[in-house]
């Protein structure tokens, strides 16, 4: 017997601690719960580096978990809560640690991912699952939750805020010059191959400089292998300067600086969801992941594919014979994007959005 929903929650938690592009792809269904039910309390649990992100959020309660705290942190979040009874949780991160976390918290009903989409062992510790939804993008997945509670009006719109220290932040550092933002590396992970070469990247950095007259902003963070990709590019320019800002900026000072760019490459990583979340087009490098499956949302058309030639190169089969979202972990797969592949979108990119009006508000769309 499936556990009844609320009509009329009055107090709704969020629980999802990570990653960065994720937290983005689940501030939609956030704003459609708000929409739904604008007296609801909403307090979302969420990890310390995406909070840094998100933070501000209006009409959102955030209660901040740090990983490195292990127990010992889950422990202080149920003190904190243990007087706070939810009407449903929202069970939104397939993980153990996500999963023994949700054990201190008290609610009526535990939602969370039908069985094809549970991973970890979830369905042990939801006493609800949502309908299932073959082949779903993640952000779907997410807005999914809303749509089980009720919500009808599940337009896309994030409004995530940047304070006045974050836009000045992006002003210095860009100092009116038209920007590329190139991200060049995802999250260093066991077997993730999500990185392309630093020869293509150089050669699209010229590129835009030559054609478009972008001045490209390398982001992301100072461990060894952004720090080699980047003195890599670096070494493969003849006449571009780029400007690198590993390890430069806050995270709400990237989300500025990505609000002001005329565009953003990156590969399936935080970077490419916080372009879609502020309304910048962005050309997202995909050959190990699905875009079908994790694209940014309102640019998932705009995108080099290269999957299907990577399942069929390197897992020997075709696109309806593999379960849906597998990754392809081969250290060569993504050197099936070539140069001319870039370029190609970059430029189609660039004309299509010559007159790209913006918004911080961020956009609405249809799901």
């Amino acid at each position: 017997m499936k556990h009844p929903l609320p009509a009329q929650p009055a107090h709704i938690c969020v629980l999802r601690l990570s990653a960065l592009g994720d937290v983005c792809n689940l501030v939609p269904t956030v704003r459609a719960l708000q929409r739904q039910w604008p007296d609801a309390r909403i307090t979302w649990i969420i990890g310390r580096g995406e909070h840094s992100l998100l933070a501000g959020l209006p009409g959102v309660e955030f209660v901040v978990y740090d990983k490195s705290t292990g127990l010992a942190g889950m422990r202080a979040i149920w003190r904190e809560l243990r007087e706070t009874p939810f009407d449903v949780l929202l069970h939104m991160q397939q993980s153990i640690r996500a999963s023994v976390l949700s054990l201190g918290l008290k609610a009526r009903v535990r939602l969370g991912y039908d069985r094809a989409r549970a991973k970890d062992w979830q369905t042990w510790f939801t006493n609800r699952q949502l309908t299932p939804h073959p082949k779903a993008h993640v952000l779907e997945s997410f807005m999914d939750f809303a749509r089980e509670l009720g919500v009808d009006d599940d337009r896309l719109e994030w409004g995530i805020p940047l304070p006045d220290a974050a836009r000045e932040e992006a002003r210095q550092f860009l100092a009116g010059r038209p920007a590329l933002v190139i991200s060049p590396c995802a999250s260093p992970r066991l077997r993730n191959f999500r990185n392309w070469s630093a020869e293509g990247y150089a050669a699209v950095i010229e590129h835009a400089w030559r054609h478009h007259g972008l001045t490209t902003f390398l982001t992301g963070g100072t461990s060894a292998q952004e720090v080699e990709m980047c003195e890599r590019i670096a070494a493969g320019l003849s006449e571009a300067v780029p400007v690198n800002l590993l390890g430069r900026t806050s995270l709400k000072g990237l989300l500025a600086i990505i609000d002001e760019a005329r565009m953003v490459i990156a590969p399936d990583s935080g970077p490419v969801h916080m372009a879609n979340a502020m309304n910048t087009p962005v050309l997202g490098l995909f050959a190990t992941t699905n875009p079908e499956r994790a694209a940014p949302w309102c640019w998932r058309e705009h995108v080099v594919n290269r999957y299907p030639d990577a399942v069929a190169t390197y897992l020997h089969k075709p696109l309806d014979e593999i379960v849906w979202g597998t990754r392809v972990r081969h250290e060569d797969a993504m050197s099936l994007i070539t140069f001319e592949d870039v370029i190609h979108r970059l430029d189609a990119l660039l004309a299509l959005t010559a007159d790209h009006e913006k918004s911080t508000r961020g956009v609405s769309h249809d799901v």
